[in-house]
């Protein structure tokens, strides 16, 4: 198979491999949106019903995401794997079974029938998002060309969030506001939009099937065994993955920030309405601009990291100040009660949405040089298990917030369905959308001080990965070098490559002769 760097991805590639984020931006974004509603009102569902399938879709998410990663991590060591590829196997299989998101939205049946549903897209979301994730390692090791992926990828995943909220509103100017069959039309043409996206991604993307060493063919040997003995090396590899001192900073750079936006948009309606004291149209109107803008804004910073050569902790820092200094500017109209005309207030949204794109599409960016600075320390590619550690991570994040802020308003005093709030509920929302994401994106922003990845650096590391691939020996290293992958792997070089190599062998040895032992 042709190697991954003797291929060039353009933006035609990253065009069809960013498809498919129609389904990962799109698919949960129609759900957040419309399926407790649709689920109450259509379904016959009591509100804890319709929220006991969310919950228990979390818990197995929970299981499922890191379950996927390690199998993808393994699956080139079976046949099917060998002929199709171990990641994109499973797009091929997945791509028919978009359609069973049109089954969410049948209306008139059972509880069971609902909670298969949902478990089922579950299921599938893993199959599709974890093995996808990990392709634009897999294709390119160009600095350039994976931020023109996860740039593409990005713009395809507002554009599904922005086509969530507007193609509901379309159909039910046809259908009517209070009919059933709205829903179930959204849900049927997503599915066929979605099936056909991750069909010409399977179709249109590669991934590198790099020879394996033989202390990696004997250690794979030696991983064969029970349900037992995988699940165990399925927890080894996940608790490995935390030890890559880049990976644990980016983990918190994108928890803090992801959760910061996730309590903004969770409470901004609240605040227009009770704080602001204004229809919730303008809500409306205002996130609608948010998203719109942030197809054009992830252009924009994917043009700063890849054209400009802006490093990402310095792009990651610009839109974190913006950002907060919008969120200022609407505590000073709180505060104040600015009569803000509806146009500026549009125009601060609409920035909004450029800089918002820099929170999100960056820590993405970045998370597809984590599996590099990985091989450096393991001598293994592992995009499966830092995919399946990312998806839980944002699926987990966005739950627990969601929950804690419902606990918080509860606490507060805060009355569903009341035309007014008491002080103490408004001064929680207010302290929610300001104070605590501006705290949140104050602890991102000071770990970005800390995160090291460059162009520069990366460049210097996959350098070093290919020189040491070709037999090249520690000594061989240089000094620069190795203080770049002391910052990124929080190893000394001695530590890496041909240590843990060593150690690797060493392992396998010694289980292989206490399983003989076992059997004498």
């Amino acid at each position: 198979m042709v190697k991954p760097t003797e291929r060039r991805v353009g933006y035609g590639v990253a065009i069809r491999y960013g498809l498919t984020d129609l389904f990962g931006g799109g698919a949960f974004a129609v759900i957040g949106t419309w399926l407790l509603f649709f689920y109450t009102t259509y379904c016959g569902l009591s509100v804890f019903e319709a929220g006991s399938i969310f919950a228990i879709a979390r818990v197995i998410d929970a299981i499922l995401s890191p379950i996927m990663g390690y199998i993808t991590d393994n699956f080139g060591n079976t046949w099917l794997g060998r002929k199709f590829g171990r990641r994109r196997f499973f797009l091929l299989i997945s791509s028919p079974l978009m359609l069973l998101y049109g089954a969410l939205w049948v209306t008139d049946m059972g509880y069971w029938y609902y909670l298969g549903t949902y478990l089922t897209i579950e299921l599938v979301s893993a199959m599709v998002l974890v093995p996808w994730e990990t392709l634009s390692s897999e294709m390119t090791n160009r600095f350039s060309e994976r931020t023109r992926l996860s740039g593409v990828r990005l713009m395809f995943s507002a554009l599904g969030s922005f086509l969530a909220v507007s193609v509901p509103g379309i159909i039910m100017t046809y259908t009517g506001k209070d009919n059933a069959i709205t829903y179930t039309l959204t849900g049927v043409i997503f599915s066929v939009i979605y099936c056909v996206a991750v069909f010409i991604t399977w179709l249109t993307t590669w991934e590198a099937k790099d020879i394996q060493p033989e202390e990696d063919v004997a250690q794979h040997s030696a991983r064969q065994g029970s349900l037992k003995a995988h699940l165990k090396y399925l927890f080894v590899d996940l608790a490995s993955s935390f030890k890559i001192k880049a990976f644990r900073q980016h983990l918190l750079i994108y928890i803090c920030s992801f959760t910061a936006m996730d309590a903004f948009l969770a409470v901004f309606t609240y605040f227009v309405i009770y704080g602001l004291k204004q229809d919730a149209s303008l809500a409306s109107l205002l996130l609608s601009n948010m998203m719109f803008m942030s197809i054009p804004g992830t252009f924009i910073f994917m043009m700063l990291l890849g054209r400009f050569n802006m490093t990402p902790s310095n792009a990651l820092r610009m839109s974190y100040l913006s950002i907060v200094a919008i969120f200022l500017f609407l505590f000073a109209v709180y505060l104040w009660q600015w009569q803000v005309p509806t146009l500026l207030f549009s125009a601060v949204f609409l920035f909004l949405g450029i800089v918002r794109a820099g929170l999100f599409y960056i820590p993405w960016n970045i998370y597809s040089f984590i599996p590099d600075i990985d091989e450096m320390v393991t001598c293994k590619r592992r995009e499966g298990i830092f995919a399946g550690v990312m998806v839980l991570t944002r699926k987990s994040s966005v739950a627990i917030a969601i929950f804690m802020i419902g606990i918080v308003l509860q606490e507060s005093g805060f009355v569903k369905g009341n035309g007014a709030q008491p002080e103490s509920a408004i001064h929680a929302i207010v302290g929610l959308m300001v104070f605590v994401t501006t705290a949140l994106l104050a602890a991102s922003f000071w770990l970005t001080f800390k995160f090291k990845l460059t162009q520069r650096s990366h460049k210097l590391l996959i350098k070093e990965v290919a020189r040491r691939k070709l037999g090249g020996t520690a000594r061989g290293c240089d000094a620069e070098t190795r203080v770049v992958i002391k910052d990124l792997t929080g190893y000394e070089y001695d530590e890496v490559w041909g240590a843990s190599r060593h150690t690797t062998a060493r392992d396998t040895t010694i289980e292989s002769e206490l399983k003989l032992k076992g059997r004498l």
